[in-house]
């Protein structure tokens, strides 16, 4: 039975992650007698040997905090800054992970914490991921932890713009974290009654929106809420890149690839304060004053939810029981009431984004929320 047991977040911080340490360390020493020792900052901490040890009284009061004891770092195992350098530091991982005796590496993050893990898995080590990410974007699990309460924060900051917005008779724009996926957009439009949505899986057009809402003006309505996800794009703009993207895709030699890439780029940079533009097509297009608000990274701080504790702390009690079985090269994934493994290769490189179809969107048009498609 595996016994030596190292725990790392990585990625960006998320609520639920102190959760889930404690799920897994409580289970694992007061169940299983493991012995469990965590990494600071990430991987970094793998390759520079920054060791806590985690014992009872590490791991006691931690549950309702935010953000992670161990701290975290988005540096990856196979480019990793060194001084002036980026280096390839896997080699030293997998010798440190072997020189502090390390039955299994526990890796907590989103997906890129997946790929990084699984390409140690293919050096030989024993990984075991769970997911997390306000973003809610890994693929193969139903939600990962973190995601219940920024969708929370977000849908407060939706309810306290309704009060400022029909005071003052403006538009009011919302840019709502996610990257590529609309999880937390739509959510948060649904449930906070935003009368628009904009999602990166649903390409827009400006005019759509407009119209939507100089309707509500009409009818009597002299405000609108529009919650925009950070990744949402305007639809020719959307057609743009992915032309773009198919030529980069087909280039037959390395001049049509690196044009196609600089033309990606060229087109990306379009959707650099791309939250304001919106804001200011509408206050032209509508003749009614607009404003934004960018809820940043408030959307990752504060104490977790309760939704999001019950589901760090089931996630962490079951990879402490996978370890004892020694089932390894899996992610711990939530499934309805169960938290069941799912082999690596079948996560990375895939993003979980929001169907066309999904009963949200579907709920969503039916309550008269413009989508702007």
């Amino acid at each position: 039975m595996a016994k030596y047991v190292g725990i790392l977040t990585a990625g960006g911080d998320s609520p639920g992650l102190n959760a889930a340490i404690r799920g897994i360390g409580k289970a694992a020493l007061n169940k299983y007698n493991m012995d469990i020792v965590g990494f600071k900052d990430g991987f970094r901490g793998l390759v520079q040997n920054k060791i806590i040890p985690l014992e009872s009284r590490q791991l006691s009061g931690i549950l309702t905090l935010g953000g992670t004891i161990l701290g975290t770092s988005r540096d990856k195992p196979h480019k990793m800054p060194i001084g002036s350098k980026v280096l390839d530091m896997t080699d030293v991982i997998v010798e440190n992970y072997h020189k502090n005796h390390l039955d299994v590496l526990v890796c907590l993050g989103g997906g890129g914490t997946q790929k990084n893990a699984y390409r140690l898995m293919e050096r030989g080590l024993n990984i075991i991921t769970l997911p997390k990410t306000i973003d809610n974007d890994v693929a193969m699990t139903d939600v990962t932890f973190g995601f219940d309460t920024a969708l929370g924060i977000a849908t407060e900051a939706i309810d306290k713009l309704h009060s400022t917005a029909s005071s003052h008779h403006r538009i009011l724009v919302l840019e709502i974290m996610g990257h590529n996926a609309g999880w937390l957009a739509l959510g948060a439009g649904i449930s906070g009654g935003a009368d628009v949505i904009l999602l990166p899986e649903i390409p827009y057009n400006i005019e759509t929106v407009a119209d939507a809402i100089c309707k509500r003006s009409r009818g009597g309505k002299h405000f609108s809420i529009v919650a925009v996800s950070e990744g949402a794009i305007p639809k020719k703009v959307a057609e743009e890149l992915k032309k773009a993207e198919n030529a980069k895709q087909n280039a037959k030699n390395k001049d049509e690839k690196k044009k196609a890439s600089k033309e990606i780029k060229k087109i990306r940079e379009k959707l650099s304060n791309h939250t304001m533009w919106v804001s200011e097509q509408l206050q032209k297009l509508c003749k009614i004053e607009s404003r934004v608000t960018i809820l940043g990274h408030l959307q990752r701080g504060g104490t977790p939810s309760a939704g999001d504790r019950l589901l760090a702390t089931r996630l962490g009690t079951t990879a402490a029981k996978l370890i004892k079985n020694e089932e390894f090269g899996v992610m711990v994934a939530s499934k309805g009431d169960k938290a069941e493994p799912v082999p690596l290769d079948k996560v990375v490189g895939k993003k979980k984004l929001v169907p066309i179809d999904h009963p949200w969107i579907r709920c969503a048009k039916e309550v008269g929320t413009c989508l702007g498609d």
